[in-house]
């Protein structure tokens, strides 16, 4: 089972819910705990980044907020917020298909996950199924430029 693939269909739900397809999930000893997709425009909630929303969901699975152990799978590179929570919760390894050079904060603008100032830090791999993220963003950006819309990406 590819866990990146399952990441990708929850972007692929958050962008047949008119937000844009990032999506994640949470992976510890080998079963998915927490799913995730950005809901941003759905709920008006700035912290509705698919990463947020898939630690809060496997921290209620699990009854605890310590993620130790556990792997994120996300189809783009966390920002800082993100990676703040990542941090927080102890999640072990990051595991994004694709950089995101505009607010990646896993080796493309910052590196917050391997700061050597911070007292927890995680694996991070990157890469899997990087086309497909990639395609997924690019063809729902054209949309919505095609659409008319104002777009900051």
């Amino acid at each position: 089972m590819s866990f990146m693939r399952e990441a990708l269909r929850e972007a692929e739900l958050a962008m047949e819910a008119g937000d844009v397809p990032v999506g994640a999930v949470v992976v510890m000893n080998g079963l998915v705990v927490g799913r995730g997709r950005n809901v941003r425009e759905l709920t008006g909630d700035p912290l509705g980044h698919a990463e947020m929303v898939a630690i809060r969901d496997a921290c209620s699975a699990l009854g605890t907020w310590r993620l130790d152990g556990a792997s994120l799978y996300v189809t783009l590179e966390p920002c800082v917020m993100c990676a703040g929570a990542i941090l927080q919760c102890r999640i072990s390894e990051v595991h994004f298909a694709l950089r995101d050079p505009k607010a990646g904060a896993v080796g493309s603008l910052y590196d917050v996950l391997r700061d050597p100032r911070q007292p927890f830090r995680c694996r991070v791999h990157q890469g899997e199924m990087r086309d497909r993220s990639a395609a997924l963003l690019r063809g729902f950006f054209e949309g919505l430029r095609g659409a008319g819309q104002a777009v900051g990406v």
